[in-house]
């Protein structure tokens, strides 16, 4: 592998210290010639999607780079302004269940000891995942009311952070299909389930799990790939809540019997206060995790006293900053955190400076063609508290993006199961996208060159690619091929083998 070439200046600096993530490595190697292309075992891709949001799949980048994309915001979904919900809502969880979207959120007027009696558990549902409705359910007393969309209330203090999930192992019974985790330090985390998503019962008395701080919004999944419940809990990196607060995960084969909590890695980045994870499978690829943890900077002060009060903020929430950043796994205890920018920044509303304005909803769903959404709080701790969607194309985190200059880029040595590579692009109306096979030595096959490659110009996110007008792959199955790709003014966003 060739040596990479000196740099004036790290592409990461944080307060004078000197970082160099694997992905800018990637963005400065030069491309070596096909034999010097490093030998490692075949990637098994099978016909699964993959995304470019890490660099899992690459080998090289040459005048090519990874690039974060930034959701767009929409329609504000939710104003909190029920007598039962407040300036204090929180920790929102949406899932997409057959024909519906459901969403749960905590509701708080006021701020106090987490797990608080004034913390109730409220519901919403859609058919788009862009309208939203409250049903009134009356099955729990909040505020002088039965006319509310509470599903838990009165059983403090598990309203504080309860995160529902659907729960995909094969067999799971009908009426335990989605379950909830729920529960403060005092208490520990204890376990709950639905059949129908409104009625909800403890599956055991006691907690599952005592080992955590569990001070924020725990999630949890059933993991396809790994074959396990995975749960991605709060704890604070020195223990006892000190230092930062950040990330562990334990697992369970079935939801008995857990691990011990182990401290999530974040690769060679600095420590830094990550407040929620919000891990959970790609609902299109769903051995790659995705995660959006608010970033919290604490004492960061962007708000002025009288912008504060004409806002008002409550009082202790006005000096605080705090945003929505990106992350992969792909299981184990370790996320590839490529990016160290703002994902959701607080952008132009004074609002989303006050503290904790950065809290991102779990749940990531498609809300029209070529589009998926997800949904962050804001304006926390204020009168003017909401829920807000934001638009991203679909698998569009990460995106190998080539300049007009042009650039390359190809993949570690796969194999693959199929008939046809299909591609998820855009490109400028003078860029274009070519692809070549190789063997695994990097020498192109016969029949699938650049030259033979029918160039890709457009804007689709199902591309199926030809060469010669042929898409057939069907002889080269099981075959290690890489994939180069010739990229002028052009994004690649993912690719599946079909």
């Amino acid at each position: 592998m060739p040596t990479t070439p000196p740099l004036s200046r790290p592409p990461h600096a944080r307060g004078g210290e000197r970082l160099l993530t694997r992905i800018a490595l990637l963005s400065w190697i030069a491309l070596a010639p096909a034999a010097e292309l490093r030998s490692a075992e075949p990637l098994d891709l099978g016909g699964r999607l993959e995304l470019f949001a890490d660099d899992f799949l690459l080998e090289r980048l040459d005048g090519t780079r990874l690039q974060l994309h930034e959701p767009r915001p929409a329609e504000v979904v939710l104003r909190f302004d029920r007598p039962w919900e407040g300036p204090h809502c929180g920790y929102v969880t949406v899932i997409q269940d057959e024909d519906r979207f459901r969403m749960y959120y905590r509701g708080l007027p006021e701020s106090g000891k987490d797990g608080s009696p004034s913390e109730s558990t409220c519901y919403a549902e859609s058919t788009d995942g862009i309208a939203w409705t409250r049903p009134d359910l009356g099955l729990f007393e909040v505020r002088g009311t039965r006319a509310n969309n509470v599903v838990l209330g009165g059983k403090p203090p598990f309203s504080h952070n309860f995160s529902p999930f659907l729960d995909k192992r094969p067999g799971v019974p009908h009426a335990e299909r989605l379950k909830a985790v729920a529960g403060t330090t005092e208490s520990g985390l204890h376990l709950f389930a639905s059949g129908d998503g409104i009625h909800w019962s403890r599956l055991q008395e006691g907690p599952v799990l005592r080992e955590g701080a569990f001070d924020s919004q725990n999630v949890a999944f059933w993991s396809e790939s790994e074959g396990l419940y995975a749960l991605y809990l709060r704890t604070w990196s020195e223990g006892e809540f000190r230092g930062f607060r950040t990330v562990s995960r334990s697992t369970s084969p079935d939801l008995v019997h857990w691990s011990k909590p182990a401290p999530m890695g974040f690769g060679n980045t600095p420590m830094e206060h990550l407040y929620t994870s919000q891990t959970q499978p790609y609902f299109r690829a769903p051995h790659l995790y995705l995660a959006f943890p608010m970033r919290f900077v604490p004492g960061r002060k962007a708000l002025t006293e009288a912008q504060a009060e004409s806002l008002g903020v409550r009082p202790g929430y006005a000096s605080d900053c705090a945003e929505t950043v990106f992350m992969t796994s792909r299981g184990g205890t370790n996320y590839s955190r490529l990016f160290l920018e703002g994902f959701i920044r607080p952008g132009m509303e004074l609002g989303n400076w006050a503290s904790r304005a950065g809290f991102t909803a779990l749940g990531v769903i498609p809300t029209g063609p070529g589009e998926i959404s997800l949904y962050k709080l804001d304006h926390y701790a204020q009168p003017s508290i909401h829920l807000t969607r934001h638009r991203l194309r679909t698998d569009g985190f990460v995106s190998i993006r080539a300049p007009f200059a042009g650039g390359t880029a190809v993949t570690r040595p796969l194999r693959f199961s199929g008939r046809e590579l299909v591609v998820n692009f855009a490109t400028g109306a003078a860029g274009g996208v070519r692809i070549a096979l190789e063997d695994a030595a990097g020498k192109e096959l016969p029949g699938f060159s650049k030259e033979e490659c029918v160039e890709l110009i457009g804007d689709e996110v199902e591309r199926v690619v030809a060469w010669k007008g042929n898409p057939d792959l069907s002889a080269l199955g099981g075959r290690p091929v890489r994939v180069r790709f010739w990229m002028k003014d052009a994004d690649l966003f993912s690719l599946r083998f079909r």
